[in-house]
């Protein structure tokens, strides 16, 4: 996924454009990233959207650099505590995919990413996947989402403590039919053909999807105000990241590939949390980081769920 994000001083534009296109025990601030004592047999390829890219995060690098690459972000780190050197490990991540991107070309504001599959061959050994979110329109849906919060605001005043209304799931949710459930089992049709083509490619390799962490907390009250979203839709946009966890990890398992859980061990380090603990950054970034996507410590933690996966499946 990517974020971009639009905040002005007070009222409405303080809140109106939030995204323009946005996965076991705890970690503590997800720091030292474990190594493990042996690498796969072969190259390591990730693949995924801007929450495995790191947009934001210093240094940027790899080409073409509209993909928004940290050389910090999970992979990169993943390939370190493989004790993986440059030739062994490739990473094709690009801000903005979505499965689609894995097997054509992506354009991007600077440079055209090759398709993303084009890394993966009979030689390798690891593949990692994090993708997904983009193909749900996700960060639409938070951007609808913060639009309705912030006139639910204006109408109605009313307080945190005291009100679970959610007028964006009014929008999405209706008539019996939910929206964003349905994008979401389309896109593990999607998913479910990409995964199958990376077994073809590299039938050797171990895969693994990762999923998303916690962007926003388990209780919505006390962080509309920092989003602009009614408590209720805090809720509602929880239970839709979980929803889509839930098809990652399905079609994971279906495709004879390995789950890595972000979301459990960010729990409580969503973009609502304390600046010192949280993993995913707010609608104005502290650190260095995308709005609303994963800052260093995030993609530490998102590195060594990656790493106790790979070790589990040894």
């Amino acid at each position: 996924m990517k974020t971009r994000i639009t905040l002005g001083l007070a009222g409405v534009a303080s809140c109106v454009a939030f995204l323009t296109a946005v996965a076991v025990t705890r970690d503590g601030d997800g720091g030292a990233v474990p190594s493990l004592p042996t690498p796969p047999r072969g190259p390591y390829v990730a693949l995924g959207d801007s929450y495995t890219a790191g947009p934001k995060i210093p240094d940027q690098n790899g080409k073409p650099p509209g993909c928004d690459r940290s050389d910090r972000n999970y992979p990169a780190l993943v390939a370190d505590g493989l004790g993986l050197g440059a030739a062994e490990f490739r990473d094709v991540s690009c801000s903005g995919a979505t499965v689609a991107d894995l097997s054509a070309s992506q354009s991007t504001d600077d440079g055209v990413n090759p398709a993303q599959l084009a890394a993966v061959s009979a030689a390798t050994g690891l593949v990692t996947v994090g993708v997904g979110g983009n193909d749900i329109g996700f960060g639409s849906v938070i951007t609808a989402c913060v639009k309705d919060g912030v006139r639910y605001r204006m109408e109605s005043r009313f307080e945190d403590a005291a009100s679970n209304d959610a007028p964006c799931r009014k929008r999405y949710v209706s008539g019996g039919t939910d929206q964003v459930a349905a994008r979401i089992d389309a896109a593990g049709g999607r998913l479910s053909a990409a995964l199958r083509d990376i077994g073809r490619r590299a039938p050797e390799a171990r895969v693994f999807v990762v999923g998303y962490p916690a962007i926003l907390p388990d209780d919505g009250r006390g962080c509309g105000r920092a989003t602009g979203l009614a408590p209720g839709d805090v809720t509602f946009l929880r239970e839709k990241e979980r929803q889509l966890n839930t098809m990652l990890r399905d079609s994971a398992k279906a495709a004879g590939a390995g789950y890595v859980d972000t979301y459990t061990p960010s729990a409580g380090r969503d973009a609502c949390a304390d600046k010192d603990v949280r993993w995913i950054e707010p609608l104005i970034p502290a650190a260095p980081a995308a709005s609303v996507h994963p800052n260093e410590r995030g993609e530490r933690g998102m590195a060594r769920a990656v790493l106790r996966a790979v070790r589990a499946a040894r």
